[in-house]
């Protein structure tokens, strides 16, 4: 194992903060990618360059989101990040959102690891109650991966998202930390 910044680890990825030499791999590119950014509301406007590493200086430290990045062990290679966002200390809630950037990765589960390290955490770390995300309602993928975390469908926001010349809905997930614990057969730790 070379010298990585772990900060949670997999079976076959480990989570770690975002880096500034991110900013010179492939990240940036992704969020120029319409193929990658089909579902959600980046591809809108071109992201320069340095945008990248402004968001990545944005983050770190921040105590209103936990932005990680997704890397294989096998090789360390970045392929998405995954958060939990707007953070609220008060109603102990996140937002949970995920960008798996490189197209090799997808369809291997990797999205589904990086969830349950990052919710796991999030409940057992951070002392969330609530996670819960938004997704178009195309996308039949994060959907899918609500699912598997446990979510549950809570809401529609008709036509809250315009992408590709037309508004869609966006679906609103949620689940809170005994579903979640009780998904994954795992025993609660109170907080």
């Amino acid at each position: 194992m070379s010298c990585r910044t772990l900060f949670l680890e997999g079976e076959r990825l480990y989570l770690r903060p975002l880096e500034p030499k991110d900013a010179q791999g492939p990240y940036p590119g992704w969020l120029n990618d319409p193929e990658v950014c089909r579902f959600n509301s980046h591809g809108r406007w071109p992201s320069p360059e340095g945008s990248a590493a402004e968001y990545i200086e944005s983050v770190r430290g921040s105590r209103s989101a936990l932005v990680l990045a997704m890397v294989l062990r096998e090789d360390d290679r970045h392929i998405g990040n995954v958060s939990l966002q707007a953070i609220d200390w008060i109603d102990r809630s996140a937002e949970f959102a995920i960008l798996l950037g490189d197209r090799t990765a997808w369809g291997k589960g990797y999205s589904k690891e990086a969830a349950c390290l990052i919710c796991r955490h999030g409940f057992r770390e951070l002392n969330l109650r609530r996670i819960h995300c938004g997704t178009s309602e195309d996308n039949i993928a994060m959907q899918r991966l609500a699912a598997f975390m446990g979510m549950q469908q809570e809401g529609r926001r008709r036509q809250a998202l315009f992408k590709h010349g037309e508004y869609r809905d966006i679906l609103e997930y949620g689940v809170l930390r005994e579903e979640f614990f009780a998904k994954f057969c795992e025993q609660e730790t109170k907080g």
